[in-house]
C-alpha cells in the first residue's frame, strides 16, 4: 500500500518549513535512507530520507512551497511493483476542460484542498458542455493556461504575461522555474521584450525576493530582541600579542589535523570568564531569571540566505584541541545545511565574530532569550601607550551587548574585566 511523505517537524519550535528542492522524481525508485528532499526551516536546510523502499508515486508540493504545515503530506511512496498511476492523488494536470472533469472524479481519496480544486474544474467543464457549439466568447474558446499558484504569483510580480511562456511541467503546466528563467534571461539583456512585459524598463528598476523561512524567522526574533530587551553595550579593547604567540606555540606542537584558531581561543576565554562571573552566565524569564551551570556557547556562522548560531556545550569543559575541532565540525555542518536541532536550539551565551571581514567594531544584537552577545573585531596593529612610552601593539575591540533586565551593568564590566584577563594571560584559561 502506498506510504504517505510528509512536512517533518525538524525542530521543538518548527510549525511549517519551505521545500525547497526535490532530488528525487516521480517513477523514481528510492531505498530507506535515500535523501528525497531539502526542507528549509526557520535555523537551516536539512535533507529528508525516504523512510521505506519504493517508488516515488506523486509529489504533491511543488519545490519552492513556502509556508507547508508540519505533518502535510508533500509526495506518496509506492511500494515496488505497485501501479504508480492506480494511487497517485493527482497523476496529471488536465489541459481540457473535458479531461478536467474526468479528472475530478478519477480517486476518492483526494485531500480537501485537492478535492475542491478538481470539482471546481468539473463543474467549469459541465457548464461548457451545457453551451451549444460556437455560442461561446472568445475568450472562453483560449486555450487554458496551467501554471501552479507560486508561478503564476511571481509572473504577476514580475509583469510577465503567462501565455509566452513554455511550461516544462506535466501537459506543460507552467512552474517556477520556467517563470524565474525568463526573468534571468530578461536581466541578462537589461529589459523584457513588450510582450513579456507591461511596463517599459527603466532607470530605478528593482525586484522582490521572497523572503526565506530562515530570514523571516531572523527578522522576527531580532526584532523581537530589541523591541523588549533593553540593551545596553561596554566596549574594551584587548591586547592579543602573548594569545597569538601562545596559539603559534600550540599549533606548532597540535597532533596532525588540529589547528587552533583566534576564534576558538576567544570561545575559551569566554567560557572561562561566563564560569568565573556566572552572574552574566543568564537568561531573563519573567518571574524568573535562569542560571546556567556550564558555559552553552552559540557562535554566528554566516550562511547563504542568513546565519545560524549552532552551540558548543559546556565549552569551558573542552580542551582547545576538542574545542578547535568541534568548532570546525558544526561551521562545516552549518554551511553545508546539515546540523541537526539539538546543535542550534538553547545555549547560554553567543559570540558573533567579524574580525575576518576587517571590521573594526560593532554592537550585536542580543539572540533570545540569552541575555547577552560578545561582538569580536579584527585584530590589528595599533599605536598604543606602554608605561608612558608610545608603542605599537595587536589590539582587538570586543563590546558586550547585555540585556539589562538580567544582566547590570557592573556585572557586564566585571565579565569584560575577567574575558580580557584570559585573552592577555592565555596560561590563566589552563588553570
Amino acid at each position: 500500500m502506498p506510504v504517505n511523505v510528509t512536512m517533518p517537524a525538524l525542530s521543538p519550535t518548527m510549525t511549517s518549513g519551505t521545500v525547497a528542492k526535490w532530488t528525487i522524481a516521480i517513477g523514481d525508485m528510492v531505498h530507506a535512507g535515500d535523501v528525497i528532499a531539502e526542507i528549509e526551516t526557520d535555523k537551516a536546510t536539512m535533507e529528508v530520507e525516504a523512510i521505506e523502499d519504493g517508488v516515488i508515486a506523486q509529489i504533491l508540493v511543488e519545490a519552492g512551497t513556502q509556508n507547508v504545515a508540519v505533518g502535510t503530506v508533500i509526495a506518496v511512496l509506492a511500494e515496488d511493483g505497485e501501479a504508480i498511476d492506480e494511487m497517485a492523488l493527482v497523476a496529471v494536470v488536465p489541459t481540457q476542460a473535458e479531461d478536467a472533469a474526468q479528472f475530478a472524479t478519477k480517486t476518492s481519496t483526494q485531500s480537501a484542498p485537492l478535492a475542491l480544486a478538481n470539482n471546481a474544474e468539473k463543474k467549469t467543464a459541465e457548464t461548457r458542455k451545457e453551451k451549444p457549439a460556437g455560442t461561446g466568447t472568445p475568450t472562453e474558446k483560449k486555450v487554458r493556461i496551467f501554471a501552479t499558484p507560486l508561478a503564476r504569483r511571481i509572473a504577476s510580480d514580475r509583469g510577465i504575461a503567462l501565455d509566452h511562456i513554455t511550461g516544462s511541467g506535466p501537459n506543460g503546466r507552467i512552474l517556477k522555474r520556467d517563470v524565474e528563467t525568463v526573468v534571468a534571461s530578461a536581466t541578462e539583456v537589461g529589459s523584457l521584450s513588450a510582450n513579456l512585459m507591461n511596463v517599459p524598463t527603466a532607470g530605478g528598476t528593482s525586484e522582490l525576493m521572497a523572503n526565506s523561512q530562515m530570514r523571516k524567522s531572523i527578522a522576527s526574533r531580532l526584532q523581537e530582541s530589541k523591541q523588549q530587551a533593553p540593551h545596553f553595550y561596554l566596549t574594551i579593547d584587548c591586547h592579543l600579542d602573548e594569545l597569538l604567540a601562545a596559539r603559534r606555540r600550540l599549533n606548532e606542537k597540535a597532533p596532525e589535523g588540529v589547528k587552533i584558531s583566534l576564534n576558538d581561543l576567544v570561545i575559551r576565554a569566554a567560557a572561562m570568564a561566563l564560569i568565573d562571573v556566572p552572574d552574566a552566565n543568564v537568561s531573563w524569564e519573567g518571574e524568573h531569571t535562569r542560571r546556567f551551570q556550564h558555559a552553552d556557547i552559540a557562535m554566528a556562522v554566516a550562511i547563504d540566505g542568513g546565519l545560524v548560531t549552532p552551540i558548543i556545550w559546556a565549552a569551558e569543559t573542552m580542551g582547545l584541541a576538542a574545542l578547535s575541532q568541534t568548532t570546525a565540525d558544526l561551521a562545516e555542518r552549518a554551511r553545508g545545511g546539515q546540523l541537526r536541532a539539538a546543535d542550534y536550539s538553547g545555549g547560554s551565551f553567543t559570540i558573533s565574530n567579524l574580525g575576518m571581514f576587517g571590521i573594526r567594531e560593532f554592537a550585536a544584537v542580543i539572540n533570545p532569550p540569552q541575555a547577552a552577545i560578545l561582538a569580536v573585531g579584527v585584530g590589528e596593529q595599533r599605536p598604543v601607550v606602554v608605561d608612558g612610552a608610545l608603542a605599537v601593539a595587536t589590539i582587538m575591540t570586543v563590546t558586550l551587548s547585555a540585556d539589562h533586565r538580567a544582566v547590570d551593568g557592573a556585572v557586564g564590566a566585571r565579565w569584560l574585566q575577567s574575558f580580557k584577563g584570559f585573552i592577555e594571560h592565555p596560561v590563566t584559561m589552563l588553570l
